[in-house]
């Protein structure tokens, strides 16, 4: 029995008109949100484009993985045909274009401003992504630094180009895409060490241009500058407002390097195989008795033998010192990609069958505890 005022919906259910049911009410408006801020549209491939360098510099000078990458855009410009281009960013640092110069580099971009005078990533990253759209370089490539893994991703995000970290080698190919087998000229080949090691990848970066990658200190050979070299300065005004200082620095301590491994000529490595911190005085005696350094396999690190500055490999330092000892060092791919192409090595393992052996010029297989005495005292007769 229907009431005074309720009608048939035409589907079987009853409506109150004085009632009505939430179906049947206007919902209230949703309340607007402004629209998102337009993404940076990513840039067209720029095939005639430079090859540009991240200038990293602190304190007044150049950082050394800088250079060495400077060695390497000349020669993939040389390949591509193009000029190669390093962005400067500072406060008071254009006298160090003469060295870009010296190695390698025809174009310094100097962004010469107060609030660059100390790293901050919001500064820096806006200097960096304003002169890539301006002058849309095809490679650029920056040090696998604390500075250059805190840069370059929000580079690479911003522009939406692609990026490879921490890459071992890279070089210019012609690559075929798999999927619709066009051709594609002259790409970079971003080649780093994957799955813990055990594959090598190749990465190629078709169209989210620039093609980005990071490379870590002492990858790439530096290579002998050469002083009466010149280039062009471009100077380059970016705006770097309040926006992009969303820090205050308020005091800098910079802590110094306790071992220098990358400059040292002798270095002696110790590994898991040691055993204990107290066993690594040995290691200290004998590079002490050759005037050594002392380095360290991630094993020893991850085990506290000792401190991380002495990891050698590749998540530590790359070396190519005159003479490599290594002791109690198994040898694993990622140890040996930081250290195999040193003048000279010498391992020193209980294990004949250790894949450090693979790549050392003289072998001992024994007990490092009595050999090293030997060793010690060999050279101390010498002297």
């Amino acid at each position: 029995m229907k009431k005074e005022g309720d009608r048939d919906s035409g589907l079987g259910i009853r409506e109150n008109k004085d009632n009505p049911s939430p179906e049947s009410r206007t919902p209230n408006p949703e309340p607007r949100t402004p629209n998102p801020e337009p993404r940076t549209p990513m840039l067209e491939p720029n095939r005639q484009g430079e090859v540009w360098v991240f200038a990293e510099q602190e304190d007044g000078a150049l950082h050394d993985v800088a250079l060495e990458l400077c060695g390497k855009a000349r020669e993939l410009a040389d390949r591509l045909g193009v000029s190669t281009g390093a962005v400067l960013p500072g406060a008071g640092v254009g006298e160090m274009a003469k060295k870009l110069f010296a190695y390698g580099i025809d174009n310094v971009y100097l962004v010469d401003h107060p609030r660059l005078s100390h790293y901050q990533t919001l500064p820096y990253a806006r200097a960096l992504e304003t002169l890539i759209g301006k002058h849309r370089p095809q490679i650029v490539i920056v040090g696998a630094t604390a500075i250059g893994r805190d840069l370059a991703p929000r580079v690479a995000s911003t522009l939406r180009a692609g990026l490879t970290a921490d890459c071992t080698a890279l070089d210019i190919s012609d690559v075929t895409d798999p999927k619709t087998s066009v051709e594609h000229k002259n790409l970079l080949l971003q080649i780093r060490p994957a799955f813990g090691g055990n594959i090598i990848a190749t990465i190629v970066n078709f169209d989210q241009w620039p093609q980005m990658a990071t490379v870590r200190e002492g990858v790439m050979p530096l290579k002998s500058p050469t002083n009466n070299r010149t280039g062009k300065v471009v100077e380059e005004k970016v705006e770097i407002d309040d926006t992009a200082m969303a820090l205050k620095l308020i005091q800098r301590h910079v802590e110094k390097r306790k071992v220098n491994l990358k400059g040292a000529r002798v270095i002696v490595a110790g590994g898991g195989g040691i055993g204990s911190r107290d066993n690594f005085k040995l290691i200290y005696d004998l590079a002490g008795a050759i005037g050594g350094a002392v380095g360290a396999s991630r094993a020893a690190i991850d085990g506290g033998l000792i401190d991380k500055d002495h990891q050698v490999g590749q998540t530590g330092t790359t070396v190519r010192p005159a003479l490599y000892i290594a002791v109690g060092i198994s040898g694993a791919i990622q140890h040996r990609a930081g250290m195999e192409e040193s003048a000279k090595i010498i391992a020193i393992n209980t294990d004949r069958d250790a894949p450090i052996f693979s790549v050392a010029h003289y072998g001992i297989v024994g007990d490092y505890k009595q050999i090293i005495p030997m060793m010690i005292k060999a050279i101390k007769e010498k002297k």
